[in-house]
């Protein structure tokens, strides 16, 4: 029997100030069916390198408790095997914060809401010194974020300075966030020499409409496709706890796996005071374990990437999510919330034998 989780307590405000559970994690027998699923994606995945579809994804995430460490070490054996040891360490800044005219629900940043956000642009010189502090950490990769619906004339020219500035002087790949592009915009960027585009699909399509009214799925699809077709890497991630089923998170993996991004970020939902979505509760560890491991084995060959809210989510149970599929971590502070210490996950890398991946710039 595992031994249960008590309930991880926030702050008010829903900072991510967390007192982590202490938690075990114990192998068990399985029942037949566990074991005749797991022994059934094992030769798939591992063996053969075929991702789950989504029916298979939806019969991992209803794995019970028992079969989460064998679940969790399997998932680790497909990451070594298809991506191999190293992890990717990123960092991130919001050049543009705050008065964003989208509503996604679970955003902070949105004009819509009555959150403690406010518009605030960072200048050229601040980015540089932020991509300074992001490869003294070992990072490969800064991104460059911005709370918009999609980049105007003003927020171009400033990213085409900020990046030309980072590249005079850091040996850094440059990633950027700006929202929905047109095909003029994609280009642009690709001329500029930033490395990786990142836009979420946040959720599964059939649950969009109950996260985000003032754009579509489809329209985040489209922006992603040219990203791809343009040469940049694609960056496509989710934000999982935001009222999906096990069956829509299973759906997403399932699209996830059809664009075939080169990295998917995956935040766990913290609740932020003022927003559609403050009131929901974190999504619970082992869930949140299961989801990783599942997101593993629909995309053998991506970076699956530890990003906003896993603090929170997890708590003590972070090694079990490298442990579990997880090969990129976000260090550093979020885009309005507080991450821990970069020391901390360089210490956790460290304690786990696993390499920070070296610069290799593809552009």
């Amino acid at each position: 029997m595992m031994t249960p989780l008590s309930p991880m307590p926030v702050s008010a405000a829903g900072a991510n100030e967390v007192t982590p559970p202490v938690t075990t994690i114990s192998p068990a027998v399985l029942p037949a069916d566990a074991a005749g699923l797991l022994a059934t994606t094992r030769q798939q995945v591992l063996l053969e390198g075929r991702g789950l579809d989504e029916r298979q994804v939806l019969a991992v995430l209803e794995l019970a408790d028992e079969a989460l460490p064998e679940l969790l070490a399997l998932a680790h054996e497909v990451r070594m095997r298809w991506c191999g040891p190293e992890v990717e360490v990123e960092g991130i800044v919001s050049l543009k914060t705050g008065g964003c005219p989208e509503d996604c629900h679970f955003c902070s940043q949105s004009g819509k809401f009555e959150s403690p956000v406010r518009s605030a642009w960072l200048d050229v010189p601040s980015l540089v010194e932020a991509a300074k502090a992001t490869a003294a950490t070992g990072a490969t990769e800064f991104c460059i974020v911005a709370a918009v619906r999609g980049p105007d004339t003003r927020l171009m020219t400033q990213v085409r300075e900020g990046v030309a500035a980072i590249r005079a002087a850091v040996d850094i790949n440059v990633a950027c966030s700006l929202g929905m592009l047109t095909q003029e915009q994609v280009d642009e960027l690709v001329a500029m020499g930033v490395h990786r585009y990142n836009h979420n699909l946040e959720t599964a399509r059939s649950h969009f409409p109950n996260v985000v009214t003032t754009h579509s799925w489809d329209e985040r699809l489209d922006t992603c496709r040219m990203v791809r077709a343009a040469g940049m890497e694609l960056c496509c991630g989710a934000i999982i706890g935001v009222g999906e089923s096990l069956a829509q998170r299973a759906e997403l993996a399932a699209q996830l796996a059809a664009l075939e991004p080169d990295e998917v970020p995956l935040n766990f939902l913290n609740p932020r005071p003022g927003t559609p979505f403050g009131d929901l509760p974190p999504v619970e560890p082992r869930e949140a374990l299961r989801t990783i491991a599942a997101f593993r084995l629909a995309m053998p060959r991506t970076i699956l990437r530890y990003a906003g809210g896993r603090e929170i989510t997890l708590g003590d149970l972070a090694d079990k999510g490298m442990l579990g599929g997880i090969n990129a971590v976000i260090v550093g502070n979020y885009l309005t919330t507080l991450g821990q210490s970069p020391d901390v996950d360089l210490a956790m890398l460290d304690r786990l034998s696993m390499p920070i991946k070296s610069l290799q710039a593809t552009l």
